[in-house]
């Protein structure tokens, strides 16, 4: 990629406002951005306080054009975000349920979910990865991605994890696909969203 660019991996407070901004004009129409902003803001300064998780930033003339939330114990980071974040994410999701009565029972299923559905594998998951939309096609993904893997000690996991939308997200997966994810198997949540799972694992020489 000819395109310079940096990469952050201690946002500001600034920086995760940047971060949200993304999240809301990358993400249109998903539940977590029907939650809003103080939502979105609590969730990435989350990754970014919780010792094994991390939220990476991409930058380029100093604009913040990207982002990438990962943990190395998705359990656990729920559990911390219940919590230390207990109280804002109750005020959320009553202003959700609002808006929409079932979207309590969906956020609680959101947050106490992945506490079940930890294997004793050792992996790190990909939560969430955004490109401001000014900016995508650009390569700039892929070098985030890039980043992001580079960073991982493979000795100590067995693969990284992420989850996507199967129907109508065709960029999302051949986007994975082309930057080394393998399709893993396709699950539908109990809102009905069929979702595709992708794991990477380190290339042996």
């Amino acid at each position: 990629m000819k395109k310079d660019y940096q990469i952050i991996l201690n946002p500001n407070e600034n920086e995760i406002n940047k971060v949200v901004e993304i999240h809301l004009s990358t993400f249109k129409g998903l539940f977590l951005t029907f939650l809003g902003r103080g939502f979105l803001k609590n969730l990435y300064a989350g990754f970014l306080e919780h010792n094994f998780s991390e939220l990476m930033l991409i930058t380029t003339n100093n604009d913040v054009i990207g982002f990438i939330a990962y943990s190395e114990n998705i359990s656990a980071f729920y559990k911390w975000l219940l919590k230390n974040k207990f109280f804002q994410f109750l005020w959320y999701s009553f202003l959700a349920s609002i808006r929409s009565p079932k979207a309590s029972i969906r956020l609680l299923r959101a947050l106490f979910y992945p506490q079940k559905s930890r294997s004793n594998e050792s992996y790190v998951e990909l939560s969430s990865i955004g490109i401001h939309p000014n900016y995508k096609n650009q390569g700039f993904g892929s070098a985030l991605i890039s980043e992001f893997i580079k960073r991982q000690n493979f000795s100590e996991i067995d693969y990284i994890k992420l989850t996507t939308d199967s129907i109508d997200n065709d960029l999302a997966n051949t986007f994975y696909k082309k930057n080394g994810f393998k399709l893993y198997s396709t699950f539908t949540t109990p809102e009905g969203r069929k979702m595709n799972e992708y794991r990477y694992y380190e290339e042996k020489i």
